[in-house]
């Protein structure tokens, strides 16, 4: 199919800071395909490439989500959008919340609102773990733990705090917690203050002791995968975990399976990021979560040769059948400013669960696994802006 049929035929990407934003930008227009940047944010790194088509502003979702939605309905009304890629976690919310009124002007091969419930509780994803027989933490609301023995992990119950899973929230509001706690056996959380904090009742869950962590991603048309990838995770934005700044592609017949068994039992339809531990003790791929949308280590995924921006693109546009699912091995990528993240976690955080790394040894590690793989997520020397526009964003004071 020759890229000018799609000349004059954009994809609508609203995002803020994410670097998967910009790999979508980036490999979309290697295909002729021109992207449309939309956010709340200043300073976006995508709007700051050379191969963004255009841009526009959004209001921030969480202030009035309403406002938020209507805005990006707006966009996506416009003759020339085809389709919206998910990147943050509101938009998969958004999308799938709304998607009838989207898919009046649209394509979206996003999850049903009931799929989405399903990865977003995650008290019902470890039900839907269980029935298909995958490996998953043991999961419970913290109102109904009274025994702290043992090792725990407090945690949002939900991605996304909205009205679909709160019905105490109004249609406006959305929250995205993120805080994880690390309880050392013996020790009584102060669960009133822990649900003030986190606004709901989160879900504690037993802590795995891992030895490695990785992550597995789909796209799916109506349980049917198309391209799916895995890669090790060498280091995540802290070192009790987090997203990966510096992975490598790998391929493990065990990782596949539970993984597709666990799409398969929930009839997945769309992006699916699943990550895992390996239980150091089982051998067993334990379930963490499920993202469904672009990811922060998509361009690791893409420079592997999994180029899912445009798989997207290709089930959006009807044309599916054009899917290479085929990946290279062993080829890793790190994204420079997680790895900054990273030692600051080693100088500054703390977890009774996990050993800190020594400053040392952590510095050394960065630094010789950059010189050896000198592979980075957004820096081009072609397309040199979103990287310095991702610094400039870095640092402690506006510029």
């Amino acid at each position: 199919m020759s890229q000018a049929r799609w000349a004059d035929d954009r994809v609508l990407i609203p995002t803020g800071h994410d670097a998967a934003s910009y790999v979508c930008v980036r490999s979309l227009a290697d295909r002729g395909v021109e992207a449309v940047v939309a956010s709340d944010k200043d300073g976006v790194p995508a709007g700051a490439s050379r191969y963004c088509a255009d841009s526009a502003t959004l209001p921030p979702p969480r202030e009035d989500l309403v406002a938020y939605r209507d805005a990006l309905l707006s966009l996506a009304e416009r003759p020339s959008v085809r389709t919206v890629i998910p990147v943050r976690p509101e938009d998969c919310y958004v999308l799938s919340r709304y998607r009838e009124a989207f898919e009046e002007h649209v394509s979206l091969p996003v999850p049903s609102l009931d799929q989405l419930t399903a990865v977003q509780d995650r008290l019902r994803l470890a039900e839907v773990a269980e029935a298909a027989g995958v490996p998953v933490p043991e999961t419970r609301a913290l109102s109904e733990v009274d025994d702290w023995d043992g090792e725990r992990i407090v945690k949002s119950r939900y991605n996304v705090l909205a009205d679909a899973y709160m019905p105490e929230l109004g249609p406006s509001e959305i929250d995205v917690v993120k805080d994880i706690r690390h309880v050392e056996p013996g020790e009584v959380p102060d669960a009133d203050a822990i649900r003030a904090e986190m606004g709901h009742d989160p879900v504690v869950q037993e802590f795995v002791p891992y030895d490695d962590e990785y992550m597995f991603a789909g796209i799916y048309d109506h349980g049917e995968p198309l391209s799916t990838f895995q890669h090790r995770q060498i280091r995540g934005t802290s070192y009790t975990g987090g997203g990966g700044v510096y992975r490598r592609s790998v391929y493990v017949p065990e990782l596949e399976r539970v993984a597709r068994d666990l799409l398969s039992e929930l009839d997945w339809h769309g992006l699916a990021c699943i990550e895992y531990m390996h239980d150091a003790e089982t051998g067993e791929f334990v379930l963490t979560e499920i993202n469904p949308r672009m990811w922060q280590s998509l361009p690791s995924t893409v420079r592997a040769g999994v180029d899912f921006p445009y798989h997207y693109w290709l089930l959006a546009t009807g044309r599916a059948d054009e899917v290479d699912p085929g990946y290279d091995l062993g080829v890793g990528s790190h994204f420079l400013h997680g790895e900054i993240e990273y030692l600051a976690s080693v100088l500054h955080e703390d977890s009774p669960l996990i050993e800190r790394p020594s400053v040392a040894g952590s510095l050394w590690a960065v630094a010789v696994s950059i010189l050896t793989e000198p592979h980075f997520d957004y820096f081009a020397l072609d397309d040199p802006g979103p990287f310095f526009r991702g610094v400039l964003n870095a640092l402690p004071v506006e510029v």
